[in-house]
């Protein structure tokens, strides 16, 4: 019996997971992949936007400019990066200037802050790379970038370290509505809760189908990326967006949070939610338009590309609303960008909610909002890695060569909260395989630390998601 199930180990579901930790209530997120992270946030943009995009008056607006505001002191409580570089929509012609106007005065209207329309001149202080061909722009100085990974890995171990229990490989299969509160039927067995939070991303409105509630269908819409290598000199300053027009809001070109330069997305919708395919055809696309905002962008210094779904719903707004069929279940569905930045404050909706339904407010005597990343040993002084190494001599053992990455990070992330069990979980939780090889050094030895921490053969060793396994056998077998 739980007071809380959450369904979805994304961004949004760990979110809320870290926000109701601290009450004294017995909560599990549920989440039907090996790891946590994915889906949806393992493969976005990783922009804290600033909130001048979104219609006013809207949930996306709302929650945007909300969640922007959080994200500063966030990130020092939970020890995740987030740069705020600040961001530009560029205009190419006095009348793309007319658009940047209104998107000016739909910040205001939100709520949005650090907001400035500038001329070219200023652009090019800003950001040198930008196109000579560029008019002006709306400047944004409190959006950012972040690491969305380890954001989420932070607020589930967070929400474990207060007593949130996980259970991964574990499918919702279907609700039930009973005198108890609600039955939670997974491929695992039944579960019982008195709310059922639904932060099922791609599956939202599936889920909310199973409460008896029809009032959303997610468009499932595919967004092809490409990844810089870092060390080639194509590294701006901050974010870069183009005039929105009819057709949609253009391609960005963009800082990240470790340095590398990106490009992306497409927007295409598709067929099925596990369509993750990158086509030539997309990244033609991209490259094209993102040689518009910054003309030195070269594909041959390219380290990855990669596709993302995104959870587009049919209504054109976010769906975070208690159940209109299904006492005690709420849903989060619909959130598509900008959900990244929103999630923190989609979780205080979501408590919101929940007290306005009757949940009680006690709350845990010895709740802990703080939460200590795995360190960096790229990042310490020698004097600082010497301490380091001396108290354990695996972060003198270097494993990624292209991040500087040690065995003693590769054991931390295992060995975490909500850790590693994938060959990605751990390049996404340190960066190993994150570099210009992208794993072709450091992936077998990774292999073969998760394979002697998680106590299986290097043949039950996942790339990443089911069906990706590396290793085939053993060869002297």
């Amino acid at each position: 019996m739980y007071d809380i199930i959450i369904v979805g180990g994304g961004v949004i579901g760990c979110s809320v997971a870290k926000t109701l930790s601290k009450y004294d209530k017995k909560i599990a997120l549920i989440e039907k992949n090996y790891e946590i992270c994915q889906e949806t946030t393992k493969a976005n943009s990783a922009i804290v936007h600033g909130g001048y995009d979104c219609k006013p008056g809207t949930l996306k607006a709302k929650m945007n400019v909300r969640g922007n505001a959080m994200y500063p002191e966030l990130s020092k409580e939970l020890d995740f990066t987030f740069n705020k570089i600040g961001s530009l929509v560029l205009a190419f012609s006095q009348e793309e200037m007319k658009t940047i106007e209104e998107l000016y005065q739909r910040g205001l209207a939100n709520g949005a802050r650090d907001l400035e329309i500038i001329d070219a001149k200023r652009v090019k202080e800003i950001e040198p790379k930008v196109s000579d061909e560029v008019v002006g722009a709306l400047y944004c100085g409190s959006a950012g970038v972040v690491d969305p990974f380890n954001l989420t890995y932070a607020m589930m171990e967070n929400a474990m370290d207060n007593g949130v229990e996980l259970f991964t490989e574990t499918e919702l299969i279907g609700l039930e509505k009973n005198s108890e509160g609600i039955l939670v039927k997974t491929n695992k067995g039944d579960y019982q809760a008195k709310y059922v939070i639904n932060a099922a991303g791609l599956y939202s409105d599936k889920v909310a189908n199973m409460g008896g509630d029809f009032d959303f269908n997610i468009i499932p819409t595919k967004g092809v990326y490409r990844l810089f290598d870092k060390k080639k000199g194509d590294n701006l300053n901050t974010v870069l967006f183009q005039t929105p027009t009819e057709r949609g809001k253009g391609v960005l070109v963009t800082a990240t949070y470790d340095g590398n330069t990106m490009i992306g997305p497409t927007s295409d919708k598709i067929g099925t939610v596990e369509d993750t395919t990158t086509e030539a055809e997309s990244l033609a696309v991209i490259d094209r338009l993102g040689k518009l905002s910054v003309p030195s962008l070269n594909p041959k210094n390219t380290i990855r590309v990669f596709t993302g779904v995104r959870a587009k719903p049919d209504t054109g707004d976010f769906m975070i609303y208690a159940s209109k069929n299904m006492e005690g279940l709420v849903h989060c569905g619909g959130i598509e960008s900008p959900g990244l930045v929103s999630a923190p404050a989609i979780a205080e909706y979501v408590e919101e909610i929940l007290i306005d339904n009757g949940m009680d407010t006690k709350k845990k005597s010895n709740y802990n909002p703080k939460r200590k990343g795995i360190v960096r040993i790229s990042e310490l002084t020698n004097e600082e890695k010497a301490v380091k190494i001396k108290e354990n001599s695996a972060y003198g053992k270097i494993i990624c060569r292209c991040e500087t990455v040690s065995e003693g990070e590769i054991i931390e992330a295992i060995r975490r909260n909500a850790g590693a069990k994938t060959v990605d979980g751990v390049k996404r939780r340190v960066r190993a395989g994150m570099g210009r090889c992208q794993g072709g050094f450091c992936g077998p030895r990774v292999i073969e630390i998760l394979a002697r921490e998680l106590n299986i053969d290097p043949t039950e060793v996942r790339k990443d998601l089911s069906g990706s396994k590396i290793v085939e056998r053993h060869l002297k077998k």
